[in-house]
């Protein structure tokens, strides 16, 4: 789906809203506190500064205590936020499923498992914070046509779990390197909207830039760190639209390659357990939080005073352009 040149571009903030465990160690259900939620005023804060409001797309864990939603459910009340719902399958009900690298994506499980799960998960949501979510992620990016039909029956308006350009299939994951960054209809029958991450290339042969970074993932260049040496070169690399793992420059960089190329949506997004140190890899001390957090404020700089971007929630984003395609018809 492409949108008029004159279109203004939207900003889309998701917060991945979830428990905190050790990324480098298998699968527990025993992981599942929610302490790093505590925090999550040092990004709010951020966001109410520049009139943003952020979509905290949260999970079992963070559903099951009011440590976990208490604060997101004060600031959705005052129209600061938006509640959606963000699916672990290790830790979320029913456990018919052996833990696995495999199972960890949802889209690898029956469609009927797929569909208890997301219903009891909104459920519990919905008990909890008093709202229905109506906005999705798949945890690990797990969405499949399963995934999608489940969505879609459950009564939900937009996802957000297609990440461009990347292939998970490695670990028995989806595949996503023929998607870009542009939203789309996933299902017609009740129109659920696709929003997905925002990533892509930049460098002087980004318009290559699938075709070289396959290239450079290939075994021997990778052992000469081939997709290093590109992206220093300037000629090619592979950045996503988040604050974790990318610097402030190569995201905006990001920003204006994907302007020329007539992206207007565009999706910031991060892990909730990153505001506070040690919880996931991109932060371990507190400098790496500081660094962090003005990685956002910095970014929402940009975007709200030099390319005049405007912010958006997903679902009120949905609503304008179902209005605009019905009037157009």
């Amino acid at each position: 789906m492409t949108l008029p040149p004159r279109t203004l571009p939207h900003l889309f903030i998701v917060v991945d809203t979830e428990e905190e465990f050790d990324w480098s160690a298998p699968f527990s259900r025993t992981s599942t506190s929610v302490s790093a939620m505590r925090d999550i005023g040092l990004v709010q804060d951020i966001f109410d500064r520049f009139g943003s409001s952020p979509t905290y797309v949260i999970d079992y864990p963070v559903a099951s205590k009011e440590e976990g939603y208490g604060g997101i459910v004060e600031s959705a009340s005052d129209g600061r936020c938006v509640i959606g719902a963000h699916l672990h399958p290790w830790v979320n009900p029913p456990f018919d499923e052996p833990v696995s690298n495999r199972n960890s994506f949802l889209c690898n499980l029956s469609p009927e498992l797929q569909a208890r799960k997301i219903d009891v998960l909104c459920d519990l949501i919905e008990e909890r914070t008093g709202v229905r979510p109506r906005t999705f992620k798949a945890g690990r990016y797990g969405l499949g046509a399963a995934t999608i039909s489940a969505l879609d029956a459950s009564g939900f308006e937009v996802d957000t779990s297609i990440n461009p350009f990347t292939d998970f299939s490695g670990e028995g994951g989806p595949d996503f390197r023929e998607f870009d960054s542009q939203p789309l209809w996933l299902a017609h029958a009740r129109q659920l909207l696709e929003l997905p991450c925002t990533h892509g290339f930049v460098g002087v042969a980004r318009r290559r830039g699938q075709t070289l970074r396959r290239l450079a993932e290939a075994r021997v260049l990778r052992a000469m760190r081939a997709p290093g040496l590109l992206a220093r070169g300037g000629i090619v690399d592979q950045v996503m639209l988040s604050p974790e793992g990318n610097t402030l420059s190569e995201m905006i960089a990001l920003t204006r390659a994907l302007l020329v190329d007539g992206v207007r949506t565009f999706t910031l997004s991060f892990h909730s357990p990153s505001v506070v140190p040690g919880h996931t890899p991109y932060v371990r001390t507190r400098a790496d939080l500081e660094e962090f957090l003005r990685r956002v404020e910095g970014y929402l700089e940009f975007f709200f005073g030099e390319i005049r971007g405007v912010a958006d929630t997903h679902e009120a984003f949905r609503r304008t352009l179902l209005v605009s395609e019905q009037t157009s018809t």
